[in-house]
């Protein structure tokens, strides 16, 4: 059984989420206007058998064509990408934020992982973000996060659980949740452990290759294979994400709704259609504390099946018993 992890860095795109489809339309636009030559979702999937950026370097014709795509491809994924959480993704987070440190690493831009991470219930259940516009590299990421004296994680709230215990994070603690070669390779030689997963760029065979230590087909098994305890979570993680009816969407012209009715703090600026003022983050993050701290006295303040009454019976209307005596009285005459 693998030791329990203290620190789990997820991924984005094709992890957290379906991104097969979405980045290759974003990508694609970029290829056609600078050139680039790669004409085929799978030659885009190849760039990230190491690092994306250092891949797409070696597609251009020099550094500063290069440092062109990188600011498009950040560029216009803040505009134009709004995938889907994959699904079973969400549950596996809030389980894992119950114990452990969470952080995203992405190539991708930050505010695009704030945008998926909030609109989908789950900003709180992460510690820290790392973006392609913050850190070259995951290795990078994984650097600062070892450097640290102690992992203090957030259990799906917004103060980070500084009661709770406090761990000297190690690289054997330590696992970065991905879908691609590339990624379990930097992990490898960061000196931390890696996961992979099959719903993204690459297949299973391959991640294991590369040096992955488990490969996960359902996400469930990440929770099996990570997690010392029951799968069920504690305290606020165990509470429904606070943005249940996101449907993600590119929002209309002149408009950055995404299409989320929750209003609570996400991108979707109204709970109404109709509606004009924007929420403010701070006051929507306090009132969704507020939401969960009441559920979680409603919940304390059940009562247990002995402890509640039984309903009485509801008395039986006499007429019923009279009908019923004409209605056998009639069978027997027609039936002898």
């Amino acid at each position: 059984m693998a030791a329990p992890a203290r620190a789990v860095l997820f991924d984005l795109d094709g992890t957290l989420v379906q991104t097969r489809v979405a980045s290759w339309e974003v990508f694609r636009t970029i290829s056609d206007d600078l050139g680039l030559g790669i004409s085929a979702p799978e030659e885009y999937f190849a760039l990230f058998d190491g690092n994306v950026y250092s891949s797409l370097r070696a597609v251009c014709r020099d550094d500063a064509q290069a440092a062109e795509v990188k600011r498009l491809l950040l560029e216009r994924m803040r505009e134009h990408y709004y995938p889907r959480v994959v699904p079973g993704m969400a549950a596996v987070a809030r389980r894992l934020a119950a114990s452990a440190t969470l952080a995203v690493v992405s190539s991708n831009a930050t505010a695009v992982v704030r945008r998926v991470l909030a609109d989908h219930g789950l900003n709180f259940c992460f510690s820290h973000v790392f973006g392609g516009d913050v850190v070259e590299s995951k290795q990078e990421a994984i650097r600062q996060l070892l450097a640290e004296d102690v992992t203090v994680g957030r259990r799906c709230e917004g103060p980070y659980d500084e009661g709770g215990p406090q761990e000297h994070l190690t690289p054997e603690g330590m696992v970065l949740v991905t879908d691609t070669v590339g990624d379990v390779r930097e992990a490898r030689a960061a000196g931390i452990r890696a996961v992979g997963v099959t719903w993204g760029m690459h297949r299973a065979e391959e991640l294991q290759e590369a040096g992955a230590e488990f490969v996960a087909y359902w996400p469930q098994e990440i929770t099996a294979h990570l997690c010392d305890t029951s799968a069920a979570p504690r305290g606020a993680c165990a509470l429904t994400a606070t943005c249940s009816g996101f449907r993600p969407q590119q929002p209309a012209p002149g408009s950055d709704h995404t299409g989320c009715r929750c209003g609570g703090a996400c991108s979707g600026k109204t709970s109404t259609p109709d509606a004009t003022s924007p929420v403010d983050a701070v006051a929507a993050a306090k009132a969704a504390s507020a939401v969960r701290r009441a559920r979680r006295v409603r919940l304390e303040a059940v009562e247990t099946p002995r402890q509640r009454a039984v309903p009485a019976p509801e008395p039986v209307d006499p007429r019923h018993g009279a009908v019923a005596a004409q209605i056998r009285s009639a069978l027997h005459v027609v039936l002898g």
